[in-house]
């Protein structure tokens, strides 16, 4: 290929091969991965060392990210592209069910609503971008909860202090978690009744990254009392959400 710088092209192959495992890796694995020469994977994760995009973990003796490949990612977050993806899809979303709709992202154990897209006549909602509330109460943090390994979301919620309620509705304890997830992965879709505002219910689908862990989710939000074709309504969705995944180059879910 005319122009093609092979150090750029392998350092880069190294980083999207680290980034899309669950762990570190060993140099070993990168090499024999990609088909690269072991002399060439040192001497490039020695200079992504230098720069802070890799970290040696002796111990291990394997590599792992750096703090530095941390701000590329805080630079995406800061320029928005997911919003700037996920509205339009959402603004059809809503249009075609005539439901408000909701784009949001797990940050530990809370969920943040990135977008919003009421629908006509729709009923307030608490959700207005950049409104942060605890994952475990809404359909969206389910969604995205429900695609963690099991060990992860333990760790999330190590204790039952941490189940916080807001109206007295939705799970209160990790083992009613654990059966909400598990019920979450069955149908592929999650949902909440009343769990964040009185008489107001949400469904929930999430969107895959580029390793098949869950970037973000698709919601929307429609009185209790609305009487709603649920398949018809958790298909479009989960459209919306596939659609999504495809444009930040996502793939599917990967459930452990």
């Amino acid at each position: 290929m005319p122009g093609k710088a092979p150090a750029a092209d392998a350092t880069l192959r190294i980083l999207r091969l680290m980034s899309e495992q669950r762990g570190p890796v060993a140099a070993a694995t990168i090499a024999r991965s990609l088909e690269l020469p072991r002399s060439t994977v040192y001497q490039l994760l020695a200079t992504l060392t230098e720069h802070g995009f890799v970290i040696p973990l002796p111990e291990l003796a394997k590599y792992g990210l750096g703090v530095a490949a941390f701000e590329l990612s805080s630079g995406f977050n800061r320029q928005q592209p997911l919003t700037r993806v996920g509205a339009p899809v959402l603004a059809r979303l809503v249009d075609d069910l005539g439901l408000s709709g909701h784009l949001t992202v797990l940050l530990g154990r809370d969920v943040v609503y990135l977008a919003e897209e009421r629908a006509p006549h729709g009923p307030y909602l608490v959700t207005d971008v950049g409104v942060r509330l605890p994952a475990h109460l809404t359909a969206s943090g389910l969604a995205m909860l429900a695609d963690l390994p099991a060990v992860q979301v333990r760790a999330l919620y190590p204790d039952r202090g941490l189940f916080t309620t807001r109206t007295g509705n939705g799970v209160s304890s990790y083992r009613e978690l654990s059966a909400e997830l598990h019920l979450t992965r069955e149908r592929g879709y999650a949902m909440e009744d009343s769990s964040v505002t009185e008489g107001l219910r949400s469904v929930a689908v999430a969107v895959p990254d580029h390793v098949g862990w869950p970037a973000a989710s698709v919601a929307v939000t429609f009185p209790v009392d609305r009487d709603i074709d649920l398949d018809a309504t958790v298909a479009r969705i989960t459209r919306s959400a596939a659609e999504l995944g495809r444009r930040i180059g996502g793939g599917a879910i990967v459930r452990s």
